[in-house]
């Protein structure tokens, strides 16, 4: 019996698992760069699952032991879930991570030229650091939404044969003065090339005559659209051990790929019906139709119990609130305490809390449920590791757990840890994306 725990680099504890953690990150590294947005991350989610086997819930309608379902809300949110043998009131096993991710969101009435170009007016959505947006390859993805009611699907800049866009940045020979970049110089430069017809606003009408040409498009249809700015480049490895990846999107789509791998990977009919939940919103608190504030999870659930007591289901239910935490950063240590802060490669992070400031928003998981946790990770070999969110007083940060524990359902906050967490590119150790796949997969089959 050991009296003393230390943390353990997981390559050393389970070098058996590499090779699998690489291969399994191949699959992880597309889905990234196919789900840029929120709409295309639940698209790409829906055309796994579907492949394998899933099918559109129905209202009403009495599922069986084995029936593998998925419900769409909004296009910007899903829920997947498979049906367990037995009785809903002995509760759900619930997984739940969010989609959103930070990014710079096009305004409702964008386009202007100034200078001899054209560019796109911006209002960023989560929390960024504006710094770190300007200067790099950006793409253009989401939807524009007609008057008509015909929908045109838009991505620009992520495959390699597409142009980019670019925010630019003083150059320091001009910079002596510049304290920060402001939220209003968030502006994407889109062209230079002027219509020679036209008497005014010749750059922005060059641009309007492109797209109305490839996409049918008008400038008052960026009024209907959800067009977002977005990190062109792709899921790279890091490292010359190639151990790590970067890519936009971590927070929280490492989350949200291995709870649905795991619940593809069940092994036959599971005890308990098994749900996974892919959420939005979260990244500005949760708030709108898509968001877990909302009460699609619930309702969904409800309809899982039809007749059955689903209060009594939602009290014997329990949730993996599954997203990200901060792994500890040697080049700036000083915001945290190391003893209890994750480490890139270390196993999936445990949280007992999170919130800021005395825990102040956090959902606290009791003795018991970690305990049990614990043990079912222990007994099926998943790495884990207990963290928070750097030291007392300097920051801290929420999930959805507070908002699965508003339902009565007891809730455990776990995830990946990363370095440069909400930057456009994030770093994460591919070992701990595997065992957030492995920790995913013993839940399901085992609490």
């Amino acid at each position: 019996m050991e009296l003393m725990k230390k943390k353990k680099n997981g390559y050393l504890l389970c070098p058996d698992d590499r090779q699998a953690a690489y291969d399994y990150c191949e699959g992880y590294k597309q889905f990234l760069d196919k789900g840029k947005i929120e709409r295309f991350c639940v698209e790409e989610a829906v055309r796994i699952a579907s492949e394998a086997g899933f099918v559109p819930f129905e209202y009403g309608k009495n599922y069986l032991p084995g029936e593998k379902i998925y419900f769409v809300q909004h296009d910007r949110a899903v829920i997947f879930a498979v049906i367990g043998s037995s009785p809903v009131t002995e509760g759900f096993n619930i997984t739940a991570a969010h989609v959103d991710c930070p990014r710079l969101d096009l305004k409702q009435v964008p386009m202007y030229e100034d200078g001899g170009l054209t560019l796109l007016k911006t209002h960023y959505y989560g929390g960024v650091r504006k710094y770190q947006w300007v200067a790099l390859p950006l793409a253009l993805c989401g939807l524009v939404c007609k008057r008509n009611g015909e929908k045109v699907r838009i991505e620009i800049g992520n495959d390699p044969s597409d142009p980019i866009f670019y925010i630019s940045d003083l150059l320091p020979h001009l910079a002596k003065d510049q304290k920060e970049i402001a939220g209003e110089d968030l502006n994407v430069i889109i062209g230079s090339i002027p219509d020679s017809e036209a008497e005014e606003t010749p750059y922005k009408t060059e641009i309007l005559r492109i797209l109305n040409e490839k996409y049918g498009i008008t400038e008052e249809d960026f009024e209907t659209a959800d067009l977002s700015v977005v990190p062109a480049e792709k899921a790279r490895d890091i490292g010359f051990d190639r151990s790590m990846i970067s890519a936009y999107g971590h927070d929280d789509r490492i989350c949200a790929y291995p709870e649905l791998t795991a619940l593809l990977s069940l092994r036959g009919i599971p005890k308990k019906t098994c749900v996974a939940v892919f959420a939005d919103r979260e990244e500005v608190g949760s708030m709108g139709i898509s968001g877990l504030r909302c009460s699609y999870v619930a309702d969904f659930l409800k309809e899982l119990c039809g007749t059955e007591n689903a209060l009594q289901a939602f009290a014997n239910s329990c949730a993996l609130s599954a997203d990200v935490n901060a792994a500890f950063d040697p080049t700036f240590p000083s915001v945290y305490e190391k003893r209890n802060s994750a480490l890139v490669n270390h196993g999936v992070a445990v949280s007992k809390y999170t919130g800021s400031r005395g825990k102040g928003g956090c959902s606290e998981a009791p003795a018991e449920l970690l305990a049990r946790i614990f043990k079912i990770f222990d007994d099926n070999n998943v790495l884990y590791q207990t963290s928070e969110l750097g030291k007392v007083d300097q920051g801290g940060g929420g999930t959805v757990s507070q908002f699965l524990a508003d339902h009565n359902i007891l809730v455990l906050d776990i995830g990946v840890a990363l370095l440069s967490m909400h930057a456009p590119y994030e770093l994460a150790g591919k070992l701990d994306i595997y065992h957030m796949h492995k920790a995913c997969v013993a839940f399901y089959e085992n609490y």
